[in-house]
């Protein structure tokens, strides 16, 4: 074998190794992602059901139902749309009606989401930044004043702790 096609056929299998492994990175990595989805956007892209994402929002009231073996169905809303959640497992302390939270798991169905964790915000000053955004994107986040402890530069969000409208105007 002449040395250019030695150097030709280095070259072809060094650049058919590079394209396998660029395939499986990018394979492993679209099965791990995890995209962030309000239940506005939910309701605009309609993901499919065995997407895996995290949704976040508020808890709305009256709807914590517990049931059998530690199940507990909710509804996670943006106060402009609504996504069912069912998790089964040990809720954080913080979870609670009109609290923020973000539940990582599967869509089932566009408004149906099954949660396998769930975060709950963890002070009353903090809530997470997907959440907040997601809020503010629907017209539904007004800044509050900083608690008298914590400056500007301090905060979790950089423009104060935030509040919600409080009414709930979201479907179903």
């Amino acid at each position: 074998m002449r040395r250019r096609d030695r150097r030709l056929l280095l070259i072809s299998a060094a650049g058919i190794v590079l394209l396998g492994a660029t395939a499986v990175a990018s394979v492993a990595l679209r099965q791990t992602a995890s995209f962030f989805f309000s239940p506005t956007d939910a309701q605009a892209k309609k993901p499919e059901a065995g997407t895996q994402a995290r949704i976040g929002g508020l808890v709305a009231k009256g709807t914590v139902v517990r049931g059998d073996n530690g199940k507990v169905n909710f509804v996670v809303t943006d106060m402009k749309a609504d996504v069912r959640v069912s998790y089964r497992g040990v809720l954080p302390d913080l979870f609670r009606e009109g609290q923020g939270v973000v539940a990582e798991g599967k869509f089932t169905a566009p408004d149906t989401f099954e949660a396998r964790t769930i975060l709950a915000r963890h002070d009353e000053n903090y809530m997470p930044k997907e959440v907040a955004d997601a809020l503010k994107a629907s017209g539904q986040w007004r800044d509050a004043p900083l608690p008298v402890n914590q400056t500007s530069n301090q905060s979790n969000l950089g423009t104060g702790a935030g509040m919600l409208n409080p009414t709930h105007t979201g479907s179903k």
